[in-house]
């Protein structure tokens, strides 16, 4: 989402199924109770409309959805608004919606200024008692998850984008992901106190889509909590529940919530 939006692949993931498991995970995690009036729900980054489809016409938590990204590659069009813009800024207005979710978008945004403000602006139009839902690829994950490579977000960037072209997978590595310590730092200088979901998400994810599954039977679920939080910063996956740092309990000294029950 920057100036140089030609320069950069979407990355979009176009498996409608796995988008509404991401819908509902989102829906759970941040535990939204049902009010007389729908939240007004801002997705930053359509990709295939997946995640805002489901949002907008699941009825258990009513959701007006709006969501915008700097192209169009929707796969669903139905049961959300969308706008498109250009860069980082957002053209609505300070503290229009109660809850705005950020999935794997700051590491497509740009450099660390356009990852800023990308942060800045979410939090800008997030109302006071709002909260948010943020993931990200760990900068020291294993596998890069765009382009299926080893250890290739660890490499500078010279050497990132010669190792993508000798890879035939394109001709320059176009994600910056951040380590979890410079996460947590940028989202505290955006405004946020935050919660991580380590071992958490991971087990809701196998409670929505496989709970039979041995290695989620067998061993993710009798993981404690403890021993998640050990592990989570070369956890794959960054993800955090946001609130106003001025209006939540939330805080980074809190990272992770309640063990999600075995689902089977």
């Amino acid at each position: 989402m920057t100036s140089k939006v030609r320069d950069r692949s979407p990355h979009a993931v176009q498996d409608l199924p796995s988008r509404r498991w991401k819908g509902e995970k989102i829906l759970r995690m941040l535990a939204l109770p049902a009010r007389d009036k729908p939240w007004r729900v801002l997705e930053v980054g359509t990709g295939s409309g997946g995640i805002a489809h489901y949002l907008g016409t699941q009825s258990a938590v009513p959701c007006v959805v709006t969501s915008v990204d700097v192209v169009d590659v929707r796969g669903i069009r139905e049961g959300y608004a969308f706008q498109r813009i250009d860069g980082t800024r957002l053209p609505f207005e300070d503290g229009a919606f109660d809850l705005v979710i950020t999935n794997h978008v700051i590491e497509h945004v740009g450099d660390l200024a356009a990852q800023r403000t990308h942060l800045a602006e979410c939090r800008r139009v997030l109302a006071p008692s709002g909260c948010g839902y943020f993931a990200m690829p760990n900068r020291w994950m294993l596998v890069e998850p765009h382009f299926k490579l080893p250890f290739l977000s660890w490499l500078p960037r010279t050497l990132a984008d010669a190792y993508v072209r000798w890879a035939g997978k394109g001709t320059h590595y176009d994600c910056r992901p951040l380590s979890l310590p410079r996460t947590e730092e940028e989202l505290r200088r955006a405004g946020f106190a935050f919660t991580q979901h380590t071992g958490d998400a991971l087990r809701m994810t196998f409670v929505l889509e496989d709970p039979r599954a041995p290695l989620y039977r067998f061993v993710l679920a009798p993981i404690p909590d403890v021993a998640w939080r050990l592990l989570r910063r070369i956890f794959p996956t960054l993800i955090y529940t946001l609130r106003p740092a001025d209006s939540s309990a939330a805080s980074s000294a809190s990272p992770d919530v309640p063990h999600v029950g075995n689902a089977g």
